[in-house]
């Protein structure tokens, strides 16, 4: 059974896994970390192991989610486990379907922190019914993409001002995109600013999947201080999918097949580990990965690099109309 298993997680894009946190994660004794989407599924896997694995855990962990309650009851929950996680985990109300809850979010990290060592941008939608996020973006774009962009742009002063003060020069950004970009069309500037409801849901989601990783790499070369990497987590057994996932899972194989074949959070997090903790000399900045730092995985759009240029410029413009 196991076996059969393996095989079709091969299948579905998963590589041999070889990365181990409880002998891999190396001390982060008074660092910063952030993580959206940290109350669930990967996010929530990735500040466990942080936690538990790390001889010196990090300072500061900030748990980001746009639901109070949520992120609480993951704080308790990764508590139960791992007590001291109360006293270094920090709650962080951020939307990203919202740009102002994005720029709340930040304002009240760069108040409050003196540095940030590593940030994940781990949350996403999947297969959201049609539809447009609060500032008219359509919802897997304004969500997965500007929201992200947004809180990288306003929290680069303190990751530039970490690079400064941190001996070891290693500050990182780590984007979950997927291996569902390789099905993105060449992205459509002005559609994104539509509902697109005339695209297939999983369409608007590769899309958006592909703008994490072209981003992870104009940012590359934006800051070369910084370390810049995208990644695809494997299947993984999450709550991402939206209302729309359930009638199209059942197509082909089955709910109870498709939840079978599913990576569990604990292993899918392992390559968004690697890349935000891992050996220095390992993760090359602007790189996309697949499990567990496999490269070279990436479609033919994500080598663009008048493509990467063209996204870095339309965001910027972007975001200044909402005056980021």
């Amino acid at each position: 059974m196991e076996s059969l298993r393996s095989t079709f997680t091969s299948l579905l894009g998963l590589g041999p896994i070889k990365y181990n946190p409880s002998t891999s994660i190396p001390s982060l004794q008074g660092k910063t970390v952030l993580i959206t989407g940290g109350n669930s599924g990967l996010g929530k896997a990735t500040i466990q192991a942080l936690l538990q694995h790390s001889p010196s855990p990090p300072a500061r962990i900030w748990l980001a989610s746009r639901d109070i309650d949520r992120i609480q009851s993951a704080i308790y929950e990764i508590t139960a486990t791992v007590p001291l996680a109360s006293t270094i985990i920090v709650p962080l109300i951020l939307d990203l379907a919202s740009l102002q809850s994005v720029k709340d979010a930040a304002e009240r990290v760069l108040k409050e922190s003196e540095r940030l060592d590593t940030m994940i941008l781990n949350a996403g939608v999947m297969a959201m019914p049609v539809g447009v996020t609060q500032d008219g973006y359509e919802v897997h774009w304004g969500i997965n993409h500007m929201g992200h962009a947004a809180l990288t742009k306003l929290l680069m002063p303190l990751l530039l001002k970490t690079v400064e003060i941190q001996e070891e020069k290693d500050v990182r950004i780590v984007a979950v995109s997927s291996g569902g970009h390789r099905s993105s069309p060449k992205i459509d500037f002005a559609k994104v600013k539509t509902d697109m409801k005339t695209s297939f849901w999983w369409t608007r989601y590769a899309e958006s999947k592909l703008a994490n990783i072209l981003w992870m790499k104009a940012l590359a070369k934006e800051y070369p201080q910084i370390k810049c990497v995208s990644l695809h987590p494997g299947v993984v057994s999450t709550n991402i999918g939206g209302a729309t996932i359930s009638k199209y899972r059942l197509v082909r194989i089955g709910d109870w097949l498709f939840r079978w074949m599913l990576t569990k959070p604990e292993v899918g997090c392992l390559n968004q580990l690697w890349a935000a903790v891992g050996p220095s000399e390992e993760v090359e900045t602007g790189e996309y990965y697949h499990p567990v730092g496999v490269k070279g995985c990436g479609s033919v759009m994500t080598k663009d690099q008048g493509l990467v240029m063209k996204l870095l410029e339309w965001t910027e413009e972007e975001l200044k109309v909402h005056g980021i």
